[in-house]
């Protein structure tokens, strides 16, 4: 270690070496913080994570028939046919699938009706296939979409991967609250459009019920009164030609109970040629019933058919009315396509809206005709991250002031205990700078994310005791008599065995999660957070303490 401390003593005699060592450090520390607005390493809540299945959720327009949910889901079915991954496939029409973990949070369990289905894809295991679901995931998601959504107008095909963080409705959920509905209605067609343009996103939906086109049948009181039919008659007919029903039951002698008799009349026989009044007409007509006199009624004669609007369903949280749009990120972080949507929301609704922001990164918007105020909130994963980055920032400050304080009582000096919060801060180099060398050597994208600030907060006790040991052992030295500087590089070579050993042993355990995929993040910013804490605290740190009088 001889050669070490005459490197560091000759830094400290030199003001032109230790200004270059400062300089170096100085731009190494904002070279990687400037590594995130220009995107070089980018910033997520958790990276996706391969399982074993994945779900398709099939959202035909409201109205529309079981045959044309069939329809599209035949066609997603024939696509995935062709996968040598997929190991067998389960549809489930006009409902959700058993809840899963997606499911539970999705509200798949809330899915029924006619025009919805979800099918379940399941897949060879992980470990036997070199592709990742969530890549197999962005693979087919173009294709599906591009080859069974034209069937059916308005149809929305969304890909849902088993979730690898926090239970969310989506990557990013807008909610738009305000009292009208036609004009929550227009704004959340123009956010949606806006979503659809924003690069990163895919599966963009808004969870509200189309208004549509349908035909109700009005019983003529008066009519039926004198036909001698009743209404009980006219309902029976009805949902036996177009739903069928049980008209009888059947004894046997291998069952306890009787066993029902359903009628159910052909496809081709209950269905409408087309969409019009008068091909109800003439269906109508051919439904008859029997009066008390054993006349034959056509059903048409005693009910009027009008065409009428849908009533869709109205969503509510907290006493207010709310329409939310969704979106799912294509193997990119939420963060930056949240900010370029939200700018072009800005833009785009600014000539029909006085826009201001509200919290972090809502928005109220208040018409400038009618004076209406509507509020936009965010929410969805993105929520969550930032919540998660927020709480993880507050305890690394909360780390960085009670390391302060400790430092103080125990020295009683600023200028020192300044030092080895600086020492320890200044290792978020190595985490950041980790991650791009990282992100070099994978084949995905390699995110900053919440385990890796995790793995930060973690480097600071480390740091601080590297810097502890040396000023420590150099304020020792300087009691007995040796020179400043001589004893502060005698300290730093001293130090340097016990400081390598212990990098080493936290490397090579880190090592394990470097390769995981949740914990990866954790197991880097150990590693290389490690790496550059020692050199922050045998080079960086001993300049420091030359330029203090605390020591």
């Amino acid at each position: 270690m001889k050669f070490f401390e005459n490197l560091i003593y000759t830094i400290l005699e030199s003001k032109m070496k230790k200004f270059l060592v400062i300089f170096l450090i100085a731009l190494a520390f904002i070279g990687s913080v400037m590594m995130f607005p220009s995107k070089i390493v980018l910033a997520k809540m958790l990276p996706g994570k391969s399982a074993n299945t994945f779900s398709i959720y099939v959202d035909t327009p409201s109205g529309s028939s079981f045959l044309q949910t069939t329809q599209i889901n035949e066609c997603v079915v024939d696509v995935l046919k062709k996968e040598e991954s997929v190991k067998d496939i389960e549809i489930y029409n006009g409902m959700g699938s058993p809840l899963d973990y997606a499911g539970l949070v999705k509200g798949s369990s809330f899915k029924m009706g006619e025009n919805v289905a979800e099918i379940v894809i399941n897949l060879t295991d992980k470990h036997h296939r070199s592709e990742t679901s969530y890549n197999m995931v962005h693979r087919l998601r173009p294709l599906i979409q591009s080859s069974c959504e034209p069937i059916i107008q308005g149809t929305s095909i969304k890909m849902i991967e088993q979730p690898s963080g926090p239970p969310t409705l989506a990557a990013i959920a807008i909610e738009l609250y305000g009292e009208n509905q036609d004009k929550l209605r227009e704004i959340s067609v123009s956010i949606k459009q806006i979503l659809q343009n924003t690069q990163g996103l895919v599966d963009v939906d808004v969870m509200q019920d189309e208004i549509y086109k349908k035909f109700e049948l009005v019983i003529d009181k008066e009519k039926m009164i004198r036909s001698g039919v009743s209404i009980e008659q006219a309902n029976q007919i009805i949902y036996l030609a177009f739903e069928g029903m049980d008209i009888a039951v059947k004894n046997s002698e291998n069952s306890l109970e009787q066993i029902a008799l359903h009628l159910v009349l052909s496809d081709a026989t209950k269905n409408l040629h087309e969409f019009s009044k008068d091909a109800l007409q003439k269906k109508l007509s051919s439904l008859r019933l029997m009066n008390p006199q054993g006349m034959m009624i056509p059903l048409n004669e005693i009910v009027t058919i009008q065409e009428v609007d849908s009533n869709p369903m109205i969503m509510s949280k907290n006493i207010k009315r709310m329409v939310t749009i969704i979106a799912e990120t294509d193997l990119v972080s939420q963060v930056y396509p949240l900010l370029e949507a939200r700018t072009m929301i800005k833009e785009k609704l600014s000539d029909r809206y006085i826009i201001n922001s509200s919290h972090l990164f809502d928005y109220t918007l208040k018409d400038k005709q009618t004076g209406e105020v509507y509020e936009l909130v965010w929410d969805g994963e993105m929520k969550v991250s930032m919540d998660t980055f927020r709480d993880l920032g507050g305890a690394f400050i909360a780390a960085l002031i009670l390391i302060f304080l400790l430092m103080v009582i125990y020295y009683k000096s600023f200028a020192l205990s300044g030092i080895i919060l600086l020492g320890s801060f200044l290792s978020i180099i190595g985490v950041i700078v980790g991650h791009w060398i990282m992100d070099l050597f994978t084949q995905d994208t390699f995110f900053l994310t919440a385990t890796s600030l995790i793995g930060f907060i973690a480097l600071m006790g480390i740091s601080s005791r590297n810097s502890l040991l040396l000023i420590d052992f150099a304020m020792s030295l300087i009691k007995n008599g040796m020179q400043k500087r001589k004893a502060i590089a005698v300290a730093t070579a001293t130090r340097a065995k016990p400081i390598f050993l212990t990098a080493v042993a936290i490397i090579l355990a880190s090592t394990l999660l470097a390769s995981d995929p949740i914990f990866g993040g954790l197991g880097v910013a150990l590693i290389f957070g490690t790496i550059v804490a020692v050199i922050v605290s045998l080079i960086f740190v001993p300049i420091l303490m030359d330029n203090t009088k605390a020591i």
